[in-house]
Parts: structure tokens; C-alpha cells; sequence
């Protein structure tokens, strides 16, 4: 309440060139070492931001695309990035406005305008993507562009929104190439980050060669960069294993990751944060066999989330009972308070009182990526053990057609991980259970609508702490989603590679221009 609300304004950047040649151009590919190889299991659902919200595509669109503000390593305050400031205008949360910087240019060569962002926003709404990222400007009403000013009106008071406008979401496009109804398609993408996207094989690779153009508050891309795409976790270890890569990064098996310490031939680790999630969504929409809450609650009683953390994660993950993970302000254990251990009898009752016969047929899907599946059959296990479900798993190979199938309601159940995409509470909340949630799973409640409303209302964040506790009790009965676990991030990279830290650092952001050759 009150509380001073200070100006984001732009810190200075040194950039070591000579004769105007990009530093990187100084060692030719790290003195002949080649591109930076770096491996992932995460997948690419789009290049266009207006078509993505999911990790591995904002990991790629944080290095080829610019957005206002970004969050720099170790921090939870968003900073200057395309802007040179940014501000809320008054008092009251509505109204926010950026001024560009002068000297940002996309990879093209045209200068970046106030007339591109105001661009990039319409069409993430205009296009309202399934899989889009719109669901989280839901309080943006408006932008206008006035020369290099840029300025977002917004329906209700929001503290969140400088977070949301230094993600993927709102990465900034070039007008001239986006259409303004439509995704783009083809292997291109034209923005102004620290790389350029020389090539890209969907499920394979991405070139990335360094921007000498860029301008903002990332580091100038120290080296080229190759991300390799892998199916799941043992094809990514056996890339690492065959020195096929330089860098892994989500996510090794947990039998690899469990087997982590010291004097570990030419290979260094980061662990950081802890804020990564695991959660089941249920499908709410009528006809769904878990449209009734009683199903959901018999399932969070008979749940084990110590045996799917110790049998299946090999101990790399952490039981979770809040919507937001410990470590994040706002966490509260309102699914512990209410399911302390794993009860069928408990659960059994949950039915009977419903009318609801046992055993109730429900179908789990889970997208074929890491341990997803050896984890899905473990659920099911425990669900049937119990006598009171019969679950049939549905497995989808790629990200893509589990995210659309997902979207259309084909299955009763399914299981997700969820990364922040800020360090706010909020994050872990809103997109989840809000009305026209990203998780398209048909849930919608007033109550829980405005409290998230009123979360949004404090710009000092520590004064939502009720309001968030509130809010995960009420989700707590209702179940439209149960959280499973949560865990920290690990990288691997090879002692040849420097700046591997900076891939996790619990902000988000995926700073590949922090690589280098040692």
C-alpha cells in the first residue's frame, strides 16, 4: 500500500569490438572449435510468439527475439531490454508505458518502433491462439504507440504486468513480415535478439549465429550456437554420453542426474532453483468422468507423491502440495493440509458420499518426453491398486499434437511440467486456474477469479500472501489441478564451455550468449 513504484531505466553496455567487428568474429568460432553445441528434450511448438507458450520455444525466442524488459541473471525485477525505460503511469496499475530505445534494429536491418510492439500485442489477441500465449494478458485492454513511446492500458489494476511483458510472450515483431491474423509459418524468424536464426529443422537443430546489431541488456553473443533437439532424456544422454553435444539441459534421466558429484570426468554441473512443477490437469467440461469433484478428490487421497519422487525421480524431485512450489513467496500446503497421506479408505468414502460407484473408468494423457510415461504408468498403478479407478494411458509422441489434443478435451486427465514465467506467485496461479486458463481444461470460478484479481492489485507483493493462501485452499477442494512435484534445474556442459550457469538461474530466461569457449 503506498508503496514506491521505482522507474526502470536502462543500464549502460560496453561492447568490445574493433574496427566496428563483433567480438565473437575477433576467435573465429572459438579458435576453431565450431559452434557450441547444446542439447535439449524440450521441444519447439512454434517460431511465431504469437503461437507458443510452453519452455523450449521461449527458451529459443529469449536468444532471436527482444521483448521491453527482461530479467536479468539471479534477479526477480524486470529491467530495460528493447526499452530504455518503463514505467506505471499514476497511482492506480492501469496504465503502463516503455519508451524504445533509440538504436534497436531487427535482424533485417529496420529499425524497431513503437508501431512493431503495439503490432506484436494486437496480434497475439487477434490470433488467440489455442496454444498461444494471449491467456496471459488477459488484463491488457489496449496499446497505443506514440513515436517511441508505447503505452498499455489494462482493464483492472495489475502489478504483474512489467513480468509478463519481459517474457516470450511478448517478444517483438517485425509488422512487415508477421501477418496480423495468422501465424507465420516456414523455418524463419525475424526479431532483434543477441542471435539470428541462421537454420532451423523443427525436432532437430536451430543455427544460431550472433546479432552484431543487437542492442539491450544481454551480453553480445560470445560464440555461434547449435541447440540440438532429442526425442526424450535417454536420446539426450546418449548425445552426452558420444560427446555429440557440449551442453545438456532438461532434462538427463533421473538415474543420471541422481549420480551427480564429484570427480566426474570433464563434465560440470549447475543445480539452481527449484521452482519447476509437475501437475495433474483434469478435464472439468461436462461428460468428462472427472467432471464431478469427487472424483478429483478420491484421486488426490490415494495420490503417492514420495513413491513417484523416490521410485521414479530416483529422489531428483520434491513432493509438492501447493499450486506454488516452496521457495517462491505465497507457497502454502493446502493439499497436504487436506491430504496428509495416500487414503483409500478415505478416498472410497469421497465416492460413496457422491453416489459415484467405484471402480471409475478414466483416461490419462502423457506426452512421451523424459520419464512422462514411466511416470503415468506408476499413477495408473496406484489409482487401480486402489479399486477404485481403471485408467487407460494415452501416450502422444510429440509436444504439438498433445498440446492441441489436450485443447479438445480427449482425455479425462493429463500430466504437465509448468516453469515459471516470472518469480511471482502469480505465475503459478492465474495461468493454471483462471477463466480461459492456458491449461484448456474447461475450469472457471468466480471466487477464484477475483482473488487473482486482487492479487494483482499490490504492488507490494508481499501484501497478496493471503489472498494467494486463500486462493490455493479454494483450489484445494475443487481440485481442477494437482500438483505433484517439483524440482530443481540441472545443467551439464563440458569444461571447454564457460557461462552454462546462466541457462538456469531461476529467472526464465535461456541466455545462450553467455556461452563461450574456455
Amino acid at each position: 500500500m503506498g508503496s514506491v513504484r521505482p522507474k526502470i531505466i536502462a543500464a549502460g553496455l560496453v561492447l568490445a569490438a574493433a574496427g566496428g567487428v563483433a567480438a565473437w568474429q575477433l576467435l573465429p568460432d572459438g579458435e576453431g572449435r565450431g559452434a557450441i553445441r547444446v542439447g535439449t528434450s524440450d521441444s519447439v511448438s512454434s517460431l511465431d510468439p504469437a503461437g507458443a507458450y510452453d519452455a523450449g520455444s521461449w527458451a529459443l525466442f529469449s536468444n532471436v527475439y527482444q521483448s521491453l524488459l527482461t530479467i536479468k541473471p539471479g534477479s526477480d525485477t524486470p529491467v530495460p531490454d528493447a526499452a530504455s525505460e518503463c514505467a506505471f503511469v499514476g497511482q492506480k496499475l492501469t496504465t503502463y508505458q516503455c519508451r524504445l530505445r533509440p538504436d534497436v534494429k531487427f535482424s533485417g536491418g529496420r529499425a524497431v518502433t513503437a508501431d512493431d510492439v503495439k503490432y506484436s500485442f494486437d496480434r497475439i489477441k487477434a490470433i488467440n491462439a489455442d496454444q498461444g500465449p494471449a491467456s496471459l494478458f488477459d488484463t491488457l485492454e489496449s496499446v497505443k504507440a506514440d513515436a517511441g513511446t508505447v503505452t498499455f492500458n489494462l482493464k483492472a489494476p495489475d502489478a504483474t504486468f512489467p513480468f509478463k511483458i519481459a517474457t516470450g510472450a511478448a517478444s517483438i515483431v517485425d509488422k512487415g513480415v508477421y501477418p496480423a491474423k495468422a501465424l507465420r509459418e516456414g523455418t524463419k524468424a525475424d526479431g532483434s535478439g543477441p542471435f539470428t536464426l541462421a537454420g532451423y529443422e523443427a525436432g532437430a537443430s536451430a543455427e544460431l549465429k550472433p546479432n552484431p546489431a543487437y542492442k539491450g541488456q544481454a551480453k553480445p553473443a560470445l560464440a555461434p550456437v547449435t541447440v540440438k533437439y532429442f526425442k526424450g532424456s535417454d536420446e539426450l544422454n546418449k548425445a552426452w554420453t558420444d560427446r555429440k553435444i557440449d551442453v545438456a539441459h532438461r532434462d538427463m534421466p533421473p538415474g543420471v542426474l541422481a549420480g551427480l558429484g564429484p570427480g566426474l570426468t570433464d563434465t560440470h554441473y549447475q543445480v539452481s532453483g527449484g521452482t519447476e512443477t509437475r501437475i495433474m490437469i483434469f478435464n472439468v467440461r461436462p461428460g468428462s468422468t472427472v467432471a464431478k469433484p469427487a472424483v478429483r478428490q478420491a484421486v488426490a487421497a490415494v495420490l503417492d507423491r514420495s513413491k513417484l519422487a523416490a521410485e521414479i525421480h530416483k529422489g531428483t524431485v520434491t513432493p509438492l502440495y501447493s499450486l506454488v512450489p516452496a521457495g517462491v513467496a505465497g507457497h502454502s500446503t493446502p493439499f497436504f493440509d487436506t491430504y496428509p497421506k495416500p487414503d483409500g479408505a478415505t478416498a472410497k468414502k469421497i465416492l460413496k458420499d457422491a453416489g459415484i460407484d467405484a471402480p471409475v473408468s478414466l483416461t490419462l494423457g502423457v506426452n512421451e518426453r523424459g520419464a512422462n510415461v514411466e511416470e503415468a504408468d506408476a499413477i495408473a498403478k496406484q489409482l487401480t491398486a486402489s479399486g477404485l479407478f481403471q485408467v487407460k494411458i494415452k501416450t502422444v509422441a510429440t509436444f504439438q499434437d498433445y498440446q492441441k489434443r489436450y485443447a479438445a478435451g480427449e482425455f479425462d486427465a493429463y500430466t504437465l511440467g509448468w516453469i515459471a514465467d516470472f518469480p511471482d506467485a502469480d505465475n503459478f496461479i492465474a495461468p493454471l486456474v483462471a477463466t480461459g486458463s492456458s491449461m484448456n481444461n474447461g475450469y472457471s470460478d468466480k471466487t477464484v477469479d477475483d482473488l487473482i484479481a486482487r492479487t494483482r492489485g499490490h504492488s507490494a507483493r508481499g501484501e497478496a500472501a493471503a489472498d494467494f493462501r486463500e486462493l490455493q485452499k479454494l483450489v484445494a477442494q475443487q481440485i481442477p489441478i494437482l500438483p505433484i512435484w517439483q524440482k530443481k534445474d540441472y545443467v551439464m556442459s563440458r569444461e571447454a564451455v564457460g557461462g552454462a550457469q546462466y541457462l538456469s538461474d531461476g529467472t526464465g530466461v535461456w541466455r545462450l550468449s553467455e556461452l563461450n569457449w574456455l
